[in-house]
């Protein structure tokens, strides 16, 4: 985490100077199909304001949608090759923010259609604002009963995905 210090060069309006930025990097093993990870975050809804709400529906944890892509049918917010995972929320109200961010592979066979997300790592991240004051926290390692606690619910707002309980160090190991 480090502090919005350069909002257009983050492609953020300048509302987002001196808020928190989220980056996270992985370096996977480099074994090609395999390498294909993916980020979900959630986000911590019991703490928004009215109007950040509007594009939510939860009153707990909900997945982050990459918003200028519109709704999605699966889970992350980035995925690929050695994905990065990047944050920069803002607003202009008092604001808690707390997110958790998990790290997934794919479980299955590796050339057939897999819909099954297997965290591999957590953390959890967040800031207070109070007027212009802010407060970060995080990162801070979520352990395997934090992504099992959204389990639930991310089962029910992907149906046709399966969220595998724990945490593995290989995904594609069953």
């Amino acid at each position: 985490m480090r502090e919005n210090d350069d909002p257009e060069a983050l492609g953020c309006p300048e509302l987002a100077r001196g808020f928190p930025t989220c980056r996270a990097t992985v370096e996977p093993l480099g074994r090609g199909y395999a390498d294909l990870l993916g980020w979900i975050q959630l986000l911590d809804l019991r703490n928004f304001t009215p109007s950040e709400l509007m594009q939510h529906t939860g009153n707990g944890f909900e997945v982050d949608p990459y918003l200028p892509i519109g709704p999605a049918t699966y889970p992350f917010s980035f995925f690929g090759l050695a994905p990065a995972h990047f944050d920069a929320p803002h607003t202009d109200e008092d604001w808690h923010f707390t997110a958790h961010s998990f790290l997934c592979g794919l479980g299955g066979e590796l050339h057939e259609v897999r819909r099954e997300a297997r965290a591999i790592l957590g953390f959890s991240w967040g800031f207070t604002k109070s007027g212009t004051d802010f407060d970060y926290s995080g990162p801070v390692p979520l352990g395997a009963e934090a992504w099992d606690a959204h389990g639930d619910y991310l089962s029910e707002a992907f149906p046709g995905w399966t969220f595998a309980p724990g945490f593995f160090e290989d995904p594609l190991d069953p």
